[in-house]
């Protein structure tokens, strides 16, 4: 459709706010103007506002989309294309990608915890055995690397230490030769732990401890936390398409 001088401006901001403009923004200025127009600036706040560089907010937006609770394509291929022109390297998207496949685990990190509560409260707790050196040993290169010990880690430890060990690879996973940092891997733990489609409470308090502990600036985190709420307008990357063909009548 032709645009008017105000559609256009209204345009233009939200391309220099998000970067794109894709089929369903053209929707959203075709049917509500004003909400491009909110969408634009709130959307596009957290990533102009705060220390992330725009290489560490696209790896972000990486994790988010391709996260399993998520799954949104389209947004997925144009942050990766971005991230890479920003600085990324495959191995670090695929480190990013290997990060999202650890957040498969939040779900059985929980029920561990349930099942090893339940056993206590139905008293069927066994007593717990003294810890061989292998046990301590791993324990020792968990706690190295995350700095927390989480209680679903140490009820695995005891159950069954051969899935722990892979946990811990799964979970510590990159390329050695072309690694992210431990600072931009915590900060995207945060997002994924973070983002309301798969929100991990108790991960998301470790990972935020981590962060501290670690000296990441405060404004970082917050930063990182703001940035997962944007992937509420896939409501309106799925809703207006479907919208303008009924409005359309195709």
């Amino acid at each position: 459709m032709a645009l008017t001088p105000e559609q256009e401006a209204l345009k233009q901001a939200y391309i220099k706010a998000r970067g794109y403009w894709v089929d369903w923004t053209e929707g959203i200025l075709r049917f509500s103007p004003g909400f491009l127009d909110l969408y634009a600036r709130y959307g596009g706040y957290p990533a102009a506002n705060g220390p992330l560089s725009s290489l560490m907010c696209e790896l972000i937006y990486v994790a988010l989309d391709a996260s399993s609770t998520h799954l949104f394509e389209s947004g997925l291929v144009l942050h990766m294309r971005y991230a890479m022109r920003h600085g990324a390297t495959p191995a670090q998207v695929m480190e990013v990608l290997a990060m999202a496949t650890a957040q498969g685990l939040g779900g059985t990190r929980v029920g561990i915890d349930i099942l090893a509560e339940e056993l206590a409260a139905a008293g069927r707790a066994a007593a717990e055995p003294t810890l061989s050196a292998e046990q301590l040993d791993l324990k020792s290169r968990w706690t190295d690397r995350f700095g927390a010990w989480p209680r679903y880690a140490d009820a695995l430890l005891r159950m069954d230490p051969g899935y722990l060990a892979l946990v811990l690879e799964l979970h510590a996973y990159a390329d050695p030769d072309d690694k992210l940092s431990e600072t931009d891997r915590t900060l995207i733990g945060i997002a994924l732990d973070a983002c309301f489609t798969g929100l991990n409470p108790d991960a998301l308090r470790d990972r935020i401890r981590r962060a501290i502990a670690l000296g990441i600036d405060p404004q970082a985190i917050l930063q990182t936390l703001q940035m997962t709420a944007h992937l509420g307008v896939h409501a309106c990357a799925l809703g207006v398409p479907a919208l303008m063909k009924i409005v359309d009548g195709t």
